[in-house]
């Protein structure tokens, strides 16, 4: 295991196209719902143990080399919103051209081939982990670390919300993050021995119907 290629794979300059989504806290925010740091943690709160657990137990899967085909199918129907799957396959498509570029694997090809359009963003990261010498806890913490960073980011931008603020929600988040990342990797290691059944279900309705109302809008400054 490379501790500099997981900096390398977690890096918010990565160009995996992440810069362009908020994690759903651009319609949060026009909601309401975040209002500052305070409800900007709430909210990545939710995401860790909702939306962030199921990605980074598919990637943690991934990243054991569970059938990618198999992962994707789940992650499809784990997400109910079209607009987040478009979303996810968008992400996974940028990032697997980022992940190609930068190691050489014959499994980030053969997903390429299998995948045209664009495997679930969670599913390439995985086998991107694997490919850099990666395990499935790392990939579980790059999963759960985008899956808070994005929203705190986006929501600088959006409120013009001190930066030192938003990194001080991802820093008191770290060790809940910690734990939702073993909660996840168990959950990896169960998927390995009984197929992708064994993912977990949480959900989070209003990013769902947040994402829809988002994906109509004009003006948006984020893609989701």
């Amino acid at each position: 295991m490379s501790r500099a290629a997981l900096l390398v794979l977690a890096d918010g300059r990565f160009p995996a196209g992440g810069h362009a989504h908020s994690g759903g806290a651009e319609a949060a925010v026009r909601a309401g719902r975040i209002t500052g740091a305070k409800s900007l943690e709430d909210f990545c709160r939710g995401r860790l143990h909702t939306t962030g657990l199921v990605s980074a137990a598919v990637a943690a899967s991934a990243a054991l080399g569970v059938d990618p085909g198999e992962l994707d199918a789940a992650a499809d129907a784990r997400t109910p919103s079209p607009a987040l799957r478009a979303a996810a396959r968008k992400l996974g498509r940028q990032l697997l051209r980022a992940a190609r570029a930068t190691w050489a694997s014959p499994e980030l090809d053969a997903l390429a081939r299998r995948f045209a359009r664009g495997a679930h963003q969670p599913v390439v990261l995985g086998v991107a982990a694997r490919a850099a010498g990666l395990g499935p806890q790392d990939a579980a913490h790059c999963a759960l670390y985008e899956s808070v960073g994005g929203p705190a980011t986006a929501t600088v931008r959006l409120l013009s919300l001190d930066p030192f603020d938003a990194t001080a929600v991802l820093a008191r988040l770290a060790s809940e993050a910690d734990r939702v990342a073993e909660t996840a990797v168990r959950a990896a290691h169960r998927v390995a021995e009984e197929g992708a059944d064994a993912l977990p279900a949480a959900s989070a309705p209003l990013l769902e119907l947040f994402a829809e109302a988002h994906a109509a809008r004009a003006g948006r400054l984020f893609a989701s």
